[in-house]
């Protein structure tokens, strides 16, 4: 019986691949198909589980993790990954078994606080358990220097680099300085946090009511008039435009306050 797919694994950094961090994220999904790749064919590594395998199956799970992370990790990924396995109850008495099969539950990730399904497929009881995993991603972020009011705008003053767990929080990490600066607070920022992309919001170029200039492309034309937004509008934001002639069009507002549509 074959553990079910790893697709289930999810590295959390898909933020727009742009210079250093894009290298980032682009070797983060290398190491989550590599890893996954990985799991799929550990199961030697928890081949003997005799006596009472309740004792045994927290270190055969992290030597089974650690040769994982060492088989699939690229290099010059700057990431530092620390592995460390719970325990289950300890009224817990598994049946013999001889062979363990690892896999990831449906909805879990092999990141920060998780579990690892363990189940029994060589034994004569079927059982299954869930071990508690920690796994932790120390690497390069910007951590804030002083309290960032909201709706204030972030200066590259506000941060200073350091060295995080990336795998602490499920938001993903901005490790690009161009993906904050000039971003506006979402919420009360703290000294001490590690920006992430859940804490900042593109600045408006827009309110609602103002007149915008619409671009309509099609197949080998483009044309461009004037209309009023219905909502506000920031880079790389969708919002509806009412034009003159009273058509309500959607389209994407570019850098230059534009709002794009394609028609």
């Amino acid at each position: 019986m074959s553990a079910p797919p790893l697709s289930l694994f999810v590295v959390s950094f898909l933020a727009p691949a742009r210079t250093r961090a894009g290298a980032v994220l682009r070797a983060l999904c290398l190491a989550g198909l590599g890893w996954a790749a990985g799991l799929g064919g550990g199961n030697v590594a928890l081949a003997q589980a005799a006596g009472d395998p309740a004792m045994d199956l927290g270190p055969l799970t992290q030597r089974w993790l650690d040769d994982a992370l060492a088989r699939s990790a690229p290099t010059g990924l700057p990431l530092r990954m620390e592995v460390s396995v719970g325990s289950l109850d300890s009224r817990l008495r598994l049946a013999p078994c001889a062979r363990v099969e690892p896999y990831l539950p449906v909805g879990s990730r092999l990141w920060g606080r998780t579990r690892l399904g363990l189940r029994c497929v060589e034994g004569a009881t079927a059982w299954n358990v869930f071990l508690p995993v920690t796994i932790k991603a120390f690497g390069p972020a910007w951590v804030l220097t002083s309290n960032v009011a909201p709706g204030a705008v972030l200066t590259a003053n506000d941060a200073t680099e350091a060295e995080v767990d990336w795998a602490a929080d499920s938001a993903p990490i901005m490790a690009n300085p161009d993906l904050w600066v000039g971003q506006i607070a979402s919420r009360q920022l703290m000294a001490g946090q590690t920006l992430r992309q859940t804490m900042v919001r593109a600045p408006l170029l827009f309110r609602a009511g103002a007149q915008v200039k619409v671009m309509a492309q099609g197949p080998g034309y483009a044309v461009t008039s004037a209309g009023q937004a219905l909502t506000a509008g920031a880079v790389g934001q969708t919002v509806r435009v009412r034009m003159d002639n009273g058509r309500i069009v959607s389209g994407i507002v570019n850098e230059g306050g534009t709002v794009d549509v394609t028609l």
